[in-house]
């Protein structure tokens, strides 16, 4: 294949902190080229370094095309989008109040006479859900649209602006398997259609699925670029971390002590009719892991937002170590016995504006030792955050260093370390293993797993059901706000578990 792009040598600093060292990426034209590495290694730098949203401090870019190569030290986000590069980022860029078509329009309005050409701009959004399947609703609200769908506006908006080159940050992290496997399809049939696409991922499963060429990064360095057919998933991880990654396996059979958690027929408002709690009922154990499965939008969230004391419950009751908390704040669940990692590490996990160390001892800033008589040791703070930033390889590890200044994986990193540190009788943990990379996965698995053998209570809610059947001692499924059964760990498989998850019931529901 014809190569597209190249970069050599390519050096990023920010501050003290060498984000790349000596990045090199080559694309070719209509593969589908994966990026992968651990949080911090420069997958992202490198990829925002050739959207011109950062400079590099040493290094070339080369283009090649029809009319010549043409090499450059630097891009602006205008420059690289005259090369036919468009970039969806992990969060995504759409105004939430604003329809479909004007997020895909906006700044591109297509005129007639002094008004805007809607019928035109529908006929091309029209165009492109034909030839790669995506297919949005151009009225509907952002706001109004699932996650898979915004996804696709986003590929639509880059490709409305001339797009050939689509760079994909993380892009299957807020995804359902089902909206995954749909975006796959697309990004297949965009190949076909001769685009060339970059995928940075985590999930090496799925880039052995969808890549052509796999490079791996490391410490902000060029390890190496393989064939995807030439390589495996042991062969990655091993390259990526610089050792063997062990993720499979069970622990060993659970002993379940006392009940720590009760729901009893909880009713909660959702965010959309699915999502509905109705009459949901559940009890976790000190040293089990209850884990909860189901396509996202189902209930899941709004489950452990009731727990966490962030949503209301209309009807119902919920028990912590026999206390009843239903009515409890966030903190007092808290003081209570509860631990909790929020599955928006962004709005309810960190406070972006400060720095790592005042995350780090947000819940604890009144208690001995990090508070004395009213006054808080900062050397403390300082030491707590660092220690528990080295257990969890969060990079930089600065307890100084600003909270929005983390990729976000580190972040995710930070919350999770923070909240295993308290040692609670019961732990929340709402999607911890999303966006992080395959040795952090490793440790926050295996940091679950230590909390159940310690006698914890876990309540695992999870979109990877993968994870799901790799942990738990039971599994909930939920469906439409209820939950459609309870399985033991050795009556659980994908294929019983997916029938609970699409409110199909299953043979044998033994555990409920």
């Amino acid at each position: 294949m014809d190569t597209l792009i190249e970069m050599k040598g390519i050096k990023k600093n920010f501050g003290d902190i060498a984000a790349l060292r000596d990045g090199y990426f080559s694309l070719s034209v209509g593969e589908i080229h994966s990026i992968v590495g651990e949080n911090g290694a420069g997958k992202s730098t490198l990829m925002k370094i050739l959207y011109g949203l950062h400079s590099p401090d040493e290094g070339e870019i080369t283009f090649a095309g029809g009319g010549g190569a043409e090499t450059v030290s630097s891009l602006s986000p205008k420059k690289a989008i005259s090369h036919g590069i468009g970039m969806v980022h992990q969060e995504f860029m759409l105004a939430s109040e604003m329809t479909v078509l004007e997020n895909v329009i906006l700044g591109f309005e297509p005129r007639k006479g002094i008004g805007i050409d809607r019928a035109a701009a529908i006929a091309k959004i029209e165009e492109y859900g034909s030839a790669y399947n995506l297919g949005v609703r151009h009225g509907a609200k952002i706001r109004d649209i699932s996650v898979g769908e915004a996804q696709r506006v986003e590929i639509i908006k880059i490709l409305y602006r001339g797009a050939n080159i689509i760079i994909l940050d993380e892009p299957t992290a807020v995804l359902t398997p089902m909206e995954a496997a749909k975006l796959f399809k697309i990004l297949r049939s965009m190949k076909e259609g001769g685009k060339s696409i970059i995928f940075i991922s985590h999930k090496l499963d799925e880039v052995m699925a969808i890549s052509d060429r796999i490079t791996v990064m490391r410490g902000g360095v060029h390890v190496s670029t393989l064939d995807s057919a030439k390589t495996s998933i042991p062969e990655l991880a091993r390259l990526m971390v610089g050792r063997d990654i062990f993720l499979g396996g069970s622990p060993p059979p659970a002993r379940p002590g006392n009940t720590v958690l009760e729901i009893d027929n909880i009713w909660v408002p959702g965010e959309k009719e699915l999502s509905k709690l109705r009459g949901v009922s559940l009890e976790v154990k000190s040293g089990e892991i209850l884990g909860i499965a189901g396509v996202n939008g189902n209930g899941q969230s709004e489950l452990a937002e009731a727990a966490a004391g962030l949503r209301p419950i209309q009807r119902g009751s919920v028990k912590l170590l026999g206390r009843a908390i239903e009515s409890a704040s966030p903190l007092e669940r808290r003081r209570a016995g509860m631990s909790h990692i929020p599955e928006d590490r962004n709005t309810m996990g960190l406070n972006r504006h400060t720095d790592l160390k005042d995350n780090f001892i947000c819940s604890s800033f009144r208690e001995p030792p990090i508070s004395s008589r009213g006054v808080i040791d900062r050397d403390k703070a300082r030491e707590t955050a660092k220690e528990r930033m080295e257990a969890f390889d969060v990079r930089p590890c600065d307890p100084d260093a600003p909270a929005q200044s983390l990729s976000g994986g580190n972040a995710q990193k930070v919350v999770v370390s923070r909240e295993m540190g308290y040692d609670a009788p019961f732990l929340l943990a709402a999607q911890p293993t999303r966006g992080v990379d395959i040795g952090s996965i490793e440790k926050i698995r295996g940091e679950l797993n230590k909390a159940r053998e310690r006698g914890a209570a876990v309540l695992l809610i999870s979109s990877d059901l993968e994870e799901i059947l790799a942990l738990s001692d039971r599994i909930a499924v939920m469906y439409e706000g209820r939950i459609t059964g309870i399985l033991q760990r050795s009556e659980a498989d994908e294929e019983n578990v997916g029938l609970l998850m699409t409110g199909h019931p299953a043979e044998d529901t033994k555990g409920v």
